[in-house]
């Protein structure tokens, strides 16, 4: 019985903020506050309706599809796009609701325009790792066979594991961070492709800002503290009567 309020605790320690900011951002935004994650899902929905046609496929692969073998200006320009193309080998229902689920909180959580720049970052980042992969070569420890260049890069899921490793160093859900992070390396030592290589490419990059975010904070911190940095304006012990 003694377990059970311990379990409470970590629970409340681990989710209990970031519920609370997604409560009440929804409670007080209505579906307003959902507006760009909706709109994601329902143009998700839509481009694997067009590509699974006969007319569609070639448009959407033009447009969306990103590959290492194409230029680095095409890659680009057809990368926003890519975080609204899911594969064609898994149902789409999946993406859908990592997306509905990911992008939702973080939407919430970080604000629409910072949820756009860390999904693009993190989809970006999986799509250089691929060029520089392939160009390190299969021997390399971090090289990629030069057949996966013709592979389609991962669409949202690079943005969705990116999202979700943000907003959990935002929130402070470290063990659901480090929980997602060891499943995408599970998922590269188990069936080791590009999307899971590119899934850790991803989550590297997001690492790198959270560092960059966290050191910043506490210089910021530091600055704010008085001299004394006990509450004192110097370096005197505070006054007594």
């Amino acid at each position: 019985m003694s377990r059970l309020p311990a379990l409470r605790r970590a629970v409340l320690r681990e989710w209990g903020p970031l519920f609370t900011t997604v409560r009440t951002g929804i409670t007080d935004g209505g579906v307003r506050a959902l507006a760009l994650t909706l709109t994601a899902v329902a143009l998700t929905a839509v481009v694997q309706v067009v590509q699974n046609q006969a007319w569609g496929y070639g448009p959407v692969q033009n447009l969306g599809a990103v590959r290492a073998e194409d230029p680095v200006w095409q890659a680009l320009l057809r990368t926003p796009l890519s975080l609204f193309v899911p594969a064609l080998d898994l149902p789409v229902w999946g993406a859908l609701a990592q997306i509905l689920l990911v992008f939702g909180i973080a939407e919430v959580c970080l604000g629409r325009w910072r949820m756009l720049a860390v999904a693009y970052l993190a989809t970006l980042a999986g799509t250089l790792y691929a060029r520089i992969g392939i160009a390190l070569g299969p021997d390399a420890v971090l090289g990629l066979p030069a057949s996966d260049a013709q592979v389609v890069d991962t669409g949202p899921s690079a943005a969705v594991v990116g999202l979700a490793v943000y907003v959990c160093h935002q929130r402070r859900a470290w063990f659901t961070g480090a929980l997602v992070i060891v499943a995408m390396v599970v998922e590269v030592l188990v069936k080791d492709n590009l999307a899971g290589r590119e899934h850790l490419a991803a989550i590297a990059a997001v690492l790198v800002v959270c560092g960059v975010r966290e050191r910043l904070g506490r210089r910021r911190a530091a600055q704010d503290l008085p001299a004394g940095g006990d509450g004192t304006r110097s370096g005197a012990p505070p006054m007594r009567s």
